[in-house]
């Protein structure tokens, strides 16, 4: 549970990554191989279908087609304004391929179509209609030119004769048939437009027939002024009139009423001045002069004379005299005013009276007359209808003659093709490129979805919270044998320098390699890893402790008859277990044979008395190990030892399996120093370049350079002569090691 948390945990907290450009461009250089085989497989597929495939050849007739108005187009000068409705254009496409065009295509005797293709498609059996439909629809293609009313009518076939054959009689079949739809309409209609012309004209002669009869019954003179009917006209006309005499009468009466109204409430002396305002009057005229004279006699003779003269009272006897002849006068005249406005009152009411009986009248004749009206009505509306009827009836008898070339006419006849349509050689081609392309590259990324193993150094340090210690190159064999100027040996270095900075404590020199599954390159990284630290002059120790499986004895090309295995159950002593190498600082135990009886003797006390005796003796220690994953003896030794290293392959087993590997290191209590990658293709992942191809190359191409073919004589010489002396050496030192080892124990 512990161990599952603490996966979980690292999980959770592993860093977001996001992709980059060179990481896509990382994933295709590695998976080129998934990608070119997809690619070279779907275009190789791709250029045996298309060059199986039989050769089809098509034929092409445009036509131009224009829609009717209506059902009935009419007259060509009223026919379609707009023929570019698309909904138009796709029903046509429909009805050149619909049952009633082909049908007439396949019941053209001249083709016989249902006998042509009856070896071809029906074992020599002749076609039946619906058959040959079938198989005739399928040939057929249309599509508009944009913009326009044109249509392609194309069709397919293996025989270029049949397929121009075949095109042209379908667009001749359908303008016959367009013509003749548009022809049967016509007279469909033309009929009917006849009978209802009947049925009208009877309909008038019962209608006049009423109507007579109505005239006879009312005795009605039915005589029209100005297109209007007497019996409609008089009536209304005399309750205008009568209306109109009124509305004047009574506006006589307002205005007598209101000038009188205006003379009551003045004075005498305003009096003369209003009456003259509203109607002149040469007698009060007359009579104010003669008043204004008067005044100024009198004036006059005041000035000199006083009241008691006798010409001074004449004066005011005459102007006395002429004042009561103007009051009297326009006393006179507001009476004559005010009779006025009774005479205009008599006449306006007289006027409403007779205008009520007239209009009653007017009511009486209208209820007599109405039913005569509505037949009158009636018969003249059946008249309009039947003029209406008659010019439309005359216009489609014009119009079914005249020439309709223009709704169906064939622009580009079908022409026999040069060259096949189908298959399209280098469309299917270039098809075939991108689709495997795609599809290759589509492929590679879903491998690499599904591949969780290991990848990039950041994958390890992200997952299993460890440094990379180092990076292994693919191809890597024992240092021991390409010896020390191997292009491979910087890598261990490089390793073997991590391990040494990262150790703390110096006194920690035991060490083990373990890995999470076979095959991962752990007995290798730590051989190699010794001769390291042999060639930098450092006392080392292998043990073979991988009991099940081992492998060092064969790098070594020593026996793994005695070894860790004889010593542990007592059966020989140190210095008889273990060997030594060219190298004389590097020494070798071997795992020996494993009774069956004996599968924990690591976890004994004679195994940890051993580690503690060689950890005293040289300065490295390194025990090689089973995968930690189902076999029990990499964790006991991963317990035992001071430090852990893990090897991981690149590109091998899933990240879990990884992760498991370290939990189980920590888990027994062992101290895991970091992390290896191993097999990684330099070549084709530039990431881990870096690690170990740049000394790859600065190492050949020195060595090219200097290199002359003297020089290599020379160099072949020196290094057998030096091989020798080493051999000798290294013999000399493993009798040393040998006789130190005995005295040692």
């Amino acid at each position: 549970m512990e161990l599952s948390n603490s996966s979980n945990n690292q999980q959770i907290n592993r860093p977001a990554s996001k992709l980059h450009f060179l990481d896509y461009w990382r994933i295709i250089r590695i998976r080129k191989m998934v990608i070119i085989a997809v690619f070279l497989l779907v275009l190789l597929s791709t250029t045996a279908i298309t060059l199986i495939l039989p050769k089809t050849y098509s034929s092409t007739v445009r036509i131009s087609v224009a829609k009717d108005a209506t059902d009935i187009p009419g007259m060509v000068a009223q026919q379609r304004s707009d023929n570019h409705d698309p909904y138009w254009i796709q029903t046509q496409f429909e009805r050149i391929k619909s049952r009633q065009v082909l049908h007439r295509v396949v019941s053209n005797q001249v083709v016989n179509l249902p006998n042509r293709w009856s070896e071809k498609y029906n074992a020599g059996r002749t076609l039946t209609t619906e058959q040959t439909y079938q198989i005739l629809k399928s040939k057929i293609d249309t599509s508009p030119t944009r913009n326009t009313s044109l249509i392609e009518i194309k069709v397919y076939s293996d025989k270029p004769e049949e397929a121009a054959e075949l095109a042209q009689l379908i667009a001749d079949e359908y303008k016959d048939l367009r013509k003749i739809t548009r022809t049967h309409l016509i007279e469909g209609a033309l009929i009917k437009l006849r009978e209802e012309l009947t049925i009208i004209e009877n309909q008038i002669d019962s209608q006049q027939t009423a109507v007579d009869q109505l005239r006879d019954e009312l005795k009605i003179t039915d005589v029209s002024i100005e297109g209007i009917p007497s019996y409609a006209f008089l009536e209304p006309e005399n309750v205008k009139q009568m209306e109109g005499a009124k509305t004047r009468a009574q506006l006589e009466y307002e205005f007598a009423k209101a000038r009188l109204n205006l003379l009551i409430n003045k004075t005498p002396e305003d009096l003369e001045v209003v009456l003259l305002t509203i109607q002149a009057d040469p007698n009060l005229e007359t009579l104010l002069a003669e008043k204004y004279q008067a005044q100024q006699e009198l004036t006059s003779l005041e000035v000199f004379y006083g009241p008691e003269n006798t010409d001074v009272q004449n004066a005011n006897a005459l102007l006395d005299k002429v004042n009561q002849q103007i009051r009297d006068h326009v006393r006179k005249m507001i009476q004559g005013y005010a009779s006025m406005a009774a005479i205009a009152l008599d006449h306006s009411e007289a006027l409403q009276i007779r205008l009520d009986e007239v209009k009653k009248e007017e009511r009486k004749a209208t209820t007599k007359y109405r039913p005569y009206s509505r037949a009158k009505e009636k018969l003249d509306e059946l008249k309009k209808i039947k003029a209406s009827l008659h010019i439309r009836l005359l216009a489609e008898q014009v119009d079914v003659n005249i020439p309709t070339a223009a709704i169906v006419d064939i622009i580009d006849p079908a022409v026999k093709s040069l060259k096949p349509d189908r298959p399209n050689i280098p469309l299917n081609l270039a098809l075939g490129i991108v689709f495997g392309l795609v599809v290759g590259v589509g492929l590679a990324f879903f491998i690499e979805y599904l591949d969780t193993s290991v990848k990039t150094i950041d994958d390890v340090e992200a997952a299993l919270q460890a440094p990379v210690l180092g990076v292994i190159p693919q191809n890597v064999g024992s240092l021991l044998d390409e010896g020390p100027d191997s292009p491979h040996a910087e890598a261990y270095r490089v390793l073997r320098t991590n391990m040494t900075f990262s150790r703390k404590d110096p006194t920690k020199n035991s060490l083990t390699v373990v890995s999470g599954g076979a095959g991962e390159g752990k007995s290798t990284t730590l051989f190699n890893l010794a001769v390291v630290f042999a060639q930098e002059g450092q006392k080392v120790l292998i043990v073979d402790s991988d009991l099940r499986r081992p492998s060092i004895h064969k790098m070594m090309h020593v026996t793994n008859s005695i070894g860790l295995t004889n010593y542990l159950l007592g059966q020989n002593t140190l210095e008889e277990v273990i060997q030594t190498s060219i190298n004389p600082f590097m020494d070798f135990m071997p795992s020996g044979k494993l009774p069956s009886s004996s599968m924990g003797i690591l976890n004994s006390p004679q195994m940890k008395e051993l580690i503690k005796s060689v950890k005293a003796r040289y300065d490295f220690v390194l025990f090689d190990s089973p995968p930690i994953m189902g076999v029990s003896d990499a964790s006991i030794l991963a317990s035992e030892v001071d430090l852990a290293i893990q090897v991981i392959q690149y590109r091998k087993y899933p990240q879990a399996m990884t992760i498991r590997a370290k939990q189980m290191v920590e888990k027994v209590g062992g101290n895991l120093l970091g992390v290896v990658l191993n097999n990684i293709n330099i070549s084709q992942d530039e990431n881990y370049y870096y690690y170990s191809g740049y000394y790859y190359d600065y190492y050949y191409s020195r060595r090219d350079d200097d290199d002359s073919d003297d020089s290599k004589k020379s160099r072949k010489k020196s290094g057998n002569l030096k091989r020798s002396g080493d051999s000798k050496k290294a013999s000399s030192a493993k009798g040393e090691t040998a006789v130190n080892l005995k005295t040692k124990y």
